[in-house]
């Protein structure tokens, strides 16, 4: 769950009582998070102070680099490290896959966000701080959740996997500023900390006497010199003002205006979190330990998951990092369909495989009248040919398909900001899922584009009395379900015969493309006769108009002024092609402001695109009483005032002047305050929030490297997944991320109303098909809230980092106004083995000489698990260009012999074993 809001907490039979200590609380809170008061400040109020996000980003890129780095050399390249301090950019193109900076980007936000976001959702839970000596208790949640991350990892549960690393990696750095790990003169982490039931260290008991009161400010002599000379681990005490500020007797407090405890004696506190805290004078070195602690924990889910999954992990790979997602209906009527679907894989595959533009990842799902998936994802592209080419129709094609679940499945297995192509000629038969699936595109911002064929050919299915008008009237209503999905996610619906299937899918081929923009895009329910107007700038090349719609003319004004209506080629126009519904119009590029008029009575959707390394990256955020920063994944609240966080790519040749939220289907528009924040990210202020769904637009200009002046020609990029705001709010309690297979997990929420009150219909789903309890409906009182608790059981035969994605929805009384809230869980099965493999050298010999090249040696290690152990699961070379085989050894598997031989030329190898539940134990020999 992404979504942070702090739950109930204060309640009183007083309304009003209850809104004035909100809003007293909420003014504190501005100042708390300005205080940065649970750990290295999540602001930007200490420039000067490393904070949580810095902290994260450079592990991230510091590992990333190191593993770039260890796959150049086993292939025999050469690989330099770029300039510091690193960037995503810079790491993206020393990694030779440049084309990944959006997603690589993209994911050390979420990640970096996420871990700050731990501030609030755990505000009051010291063991997320390492707060009140409850150091055991914060190294179970690392190590618990670092068996989550992995087993969620190795399922290629990538949304899961980040949102638990962002928690844990919070944590892990709390630990450096909140102990006197630091003032205990440890110069190295802590590296029993991600290692489960090992000793962090000697921890104080409950009765010892810690702190003496402060003398001054800086409170560098506080902590007793017996605590120092035993070398004895504790935390601060930290309780927020103005609670009540008690601590156990003699007890250090966590320090700072806004810990109740630090005015208690004895007074002061030992918390680093910025240069002008208590031990601010340590600051540095906390956080540099901190770095080195979580570079050592994403070490440790390197070795687990492998290097190459590890990049995958975090967005990098060679291609774009696009997914290429088809989503096809089997069912008896789809032949030449299918057969259309593998004709274009194999042109993809073969005009892209060893390309720039090669797709990262291939995902296929099928669907038919009874069944769907399973989600089939792979890297390699004819792994992926090959499972399209072994679909076949089959079955009556006469009936509604589970169109829906196949495209869930799709969605939640995809990476965010994907584009997914349905491929169908029936009706869908789980249009229940609509609220769910739109929820999910809303999320993954994700364009879904339905092809549907032969769409007369739905009125082949006569009622048993052979009523032909009813069946036309549902025909209507099937392909509006799938025109809605496609207007939300910013696809579209395009209904072609089945002999024109080929021809439509060029924009399939268009969409893998790399670096692909949206310059405009809408939707009109109601045709009427409208003008648009679009930027082109210098960096944009390949531009395309794409319309759906029926008798839609179009005429064209290049920035020259030159007039195209025509139907074929002109001044503009390279080539105009018509398949179905859809139109492509192919332009000649021309830098400057363009005009385009539509002339159609008749629904359309209209989107110009191109291709330019200018993008951007957008979260909501939202301010509210008590728990008021959080990054939403839901729909923002109608009405309200907001902010958007936009991050620009490629920020060092452009920079952002507008940003607008514009009406999809009409006119109206919401001007944002935007404020640079440095780095290419910016934060957008929002008086309101449409009242229909919007996109946002973002326009700027381009700086000449050269001259360091501003281009006279504005860019602008366009999102397009349409979004919308809402009177309700669907929040889920904070909750833990796993689920325990036979043991159900209670999931408490929550549903508020900024409008009228009502019977709230409740509807819950999960993707896995899990048994699940969820209340039918609530209660709500205009402007108030009501609480449900839903039950998900996994069975006991789940398997281990299965990602189950739980989406719980709110419909207001009459079904016009909707919210939802959704939480990511991870199945994982009670941990029993705790202890890493245990490598035993059996043997080392070696005749190398002055001539390496003419002489070899070996190396033999036995491999166990341990007498509880779990199993060998992967052994594989980290570095070394020799030979690697292993060998059972006994009948049970639980030794391995392990033998590797390498010219003298390669004198070092690192070899990582790795065990059923993902505890590693490297081990590196020189001869």
């Amino acid at each position: 769950m992404v979504s942070v809001q702090q739950k109930h907490y204060y309640q009183d039979s007083s309304e009003a009582s209850g809104r004035a200590v909100m809003l007293w609380l909420a003014w504190l809170y501005l100042l708390y998070l300005q205080s940065g008061a649970l750990g290295f400040s999540t602001g930007t109020y200490y420039e000067s102070s490393l904070n949580h996000q810095t902290i994260t980003e450079r592990a991230l890129l510091n590992v990333t680099a190191q593993v770039c780095r260890a796959l150049a050399v086993a292939e025999g390249k050469n690989f330099t490290f770029p300039t510091q301090p690193f960037t995503a950019k810079s790491i993206a193109n020393a990694c030779e896959a440049p084309k990944s900076y959006k997603f690589f980007r993209s994911n050390i936000l979420f990640i970096q966000t996420m871990n700050a976001v731990v501030d609030i959702a755990r505000l009051f839970d010291p063991r997320y701080h390492f707060n009140d000596e409850l150091l055991i208790e914060g190294q179970k949640l690392i190590t618990d959740g670092l068996a989550v991350v992995k087993a969620a990892n190795k399922m290629q549960n990538f949304w899961a996997a980040r949102s638990t690393l962002a928690e844990i990696l919070h944590t892990l750095q709390d630990f450096y500023s909140h102990s006197n790990w630091v003032e205990l003169g440890n110069k190295f982490p802590n590296a029993n900390m991600i290692r489960k039931n090992a000793s962090i260290g000697n921890i104080a008991d409950k009765t010892t006497a810690t702190c003496r009161n402060c003398t001054e400010d800086v409170c560098r002599n506080n902590i007793l010199e017996d605590v120092i000379s035993k070398n004895i681990l504790t935390s601060g005490y930290f309780v927020l003002w103005p609670l009540s500020g008690n601590k156990p007797t003699g007890k250090c407090s966590h320090g700072g205006y806004f810990d109740a405890t630090s005015s208690v004696e004895p007074k002061g506190g030992i918390c680093k979190d910025t240069l002008d805290s208590s031990h601010g004078y340590l600051h540095k070195e906390a956080a540099e330990l901190a770095i080195a602690a979580s570079s050592q924990l994403l070490e440790d889910i390197r070795g687990a998951s492998g290097d190459r999954e590890f990049l995958q992990l975090m967005g990098i790979s060679k291609g774009p990092s696009n997914a290429l997602c088809f989503v096809v209906d089997t069912t008896g009527s789809m032949g030449d369909d299918i057969a259309a679907v593998q004709s274009l894989t194999s042109d993809i595959i073969e005009n892209k495989v060893g390309k720039e533009d090669e797709p990262s990842l291939y995902i296929l799902v099928p669907f038919n009248d009874t069944d769907f998936g399973p989600l089939i994802k792979t890297t390699d592209a004819e792994v992926f040919k090959g499972h399209v080419n072994s679909l076949t129709p089959s079955g009556d094609g006469n009936n509604p398909a589970m169109s829906l679940s196949g495209l869930q499945l799709a969605l939640i297995g995809a990476p965010p900001n994907s584009e997914i192509f349905v491929f169908t000629d029936a009706p869908a038969k789980d249009a229940y899922l609509k609220n769910s699936v739109i929820a999910l595109i809303e999320q993954r911002k994700t364009a879904v584009y339905f092809m549907i064929t032969d769409v007369p050919g739905f009125r082949r299915r006569r009622r048993a009395d052979g009523n032909q008008q009813q069946t036309q009237r549902m025909v209507r209503a099937d392909s509006q379900l799938y025109r809605d999905l496609a207007q939300a996610s910013g696809g579209q619906a395009i209904e072609v015969s089945k002999n024109q299937l080929l021809q439509a899918t060029s924009i399939i081929i268009d969409s893998t493309s790399s670096s692909l923009v949206t310059l405009l895009q809408v939707n009109r329910n109601v045709g009427r006769p409208e003008n648009y107007t679009f930027s082109v700038d210098e960096t944009l090349t390949d531009l395309i108009i794409y319309i759906t719609g029926s008798s839609v003319d179009v005429t064209l004004v290049n920035p020259s002024g030159e007039l195209d209506n025509s139907t074929s080629t002109g001044p503009s126009i390279i080539t105009d092609e018509l398949a179905g519904n859809l139109r492509t119009l192919r332009l000649r590029t021309q830098v400057g402001l363009w005009e385009l008029g539509i002339m159609s009575t008749n629904p359309y959707t209209l989107k110009v695109a191109g291709q330019s390394p200018i993008d951007f990256i957008f979260s909501f955020m939202k301010w509210e009483p008590f728990g008021e920063f959080a990054l939403l994944d839901n729909r923002p609240t109608a009405g309200s005032n907001t902010s958007l966080q936009v991050t620009l790519l490629e920020a060092d040749s452009s920079t952002v002047t507008e940003v607008t939220l514009v009406e999809s289907s009409g006119s109206g528009q919401v001007d944002g305050f935007v404020e640079a924040q440095g780095g290419g990210q910016y934060w957008v202020w929002l008086e309101k929030i449409p009242s229909v769904e919007f996109v946002v637009l973002v326009k700027g200009q381009i700086i000449n490297s050269t001259t360091s002046r501003a281009s006279s020609v504005t860019f602008q990029r366009q999102s397009t997944t349409s979004l919308r705001a809402s009177t309700l709010t669907v929040t889920v309690s904070d909750t833990e991320n796993i689920l325990e297979p036979g043991t159900p997990l209670f999931v408490p929420f929550f549903v508020t109303t900024t409008g009228d009150g009502g019977n709230v219909v409740i509807k819950a789903t999960n993707d896995q098909g899990f048994k699940l309890t969820f209340p039918s409906s609530l209660t709500l009182e205009s402007g108030g809230s009501a609480n449900g608790t839903a039950s998900l059981t996994a069975p006991s035969t789940s398997q281990s980092g299965t990602g189950v994605t739980l989406t719980i929805e709110a419909e207001a009384p009459g079904g016009a106004d909707t919210n939802y809230d959704v939480l990511h869980l991870t199945v994982l099965p009670k941990v029993t083995d705790f202890s890493p493999p245990v490598c035993q050298l059996v043997s080392l010999q070696s005749n190398c000489s002055d001539n390496c090249n003419q002489s070899m040696w070996e190396l033999s290690v036995e491999v166990t698990d341990g007498e509880n152990g779990t199993g060998i699961d992967r052994i594989s070379l980290r570095e070394g260009n020799g030979i690697l085989n292993s060998n059972m050894t006994t009948a049970d598997g639980s030794v391995t012999l392990v033998s590797y031989n390498a010219s003298c030329c390669s004198p070092n190898v690192q070899i990582v074993v790795v065990d059923l539940v993902g505890c590693l134990e490297p081990t590196a020999r020189i001869p």
